[in-house]
């Protein structure tokens, strides 16, 4: 399932998968897998976006119904 309330929030923020990749230590082809849905991050790696991104686990990797 693509994640594009992540995708959304890095967006809004101007934020490019690059520079997201370098500030968690992660390479831009991992942002763009998580967004595409084709990687399930760990809990740790799922902390440091939402950390970076100011939000929470519910508001960037909670599936809704």
């Amino acid at each position: 399932m693509k994640n594009l309330k992540m995708k959304l929030a890095r967006m809004e923020q101007d934020i490019s998968q690059t520079d997201l990749a370098k500030r968690i230590g992660v390479t831009r082809q991992t942002i763009g897998m998580i967004e595409s849905g084709d990687y399930n991050p760990t809990l740790k790696l799922c902390l440091a976006i939402c950390k970076e991104l100011g939000k929470t686990l519910d508001e960037l990797f909670w599936e809704e119904d």
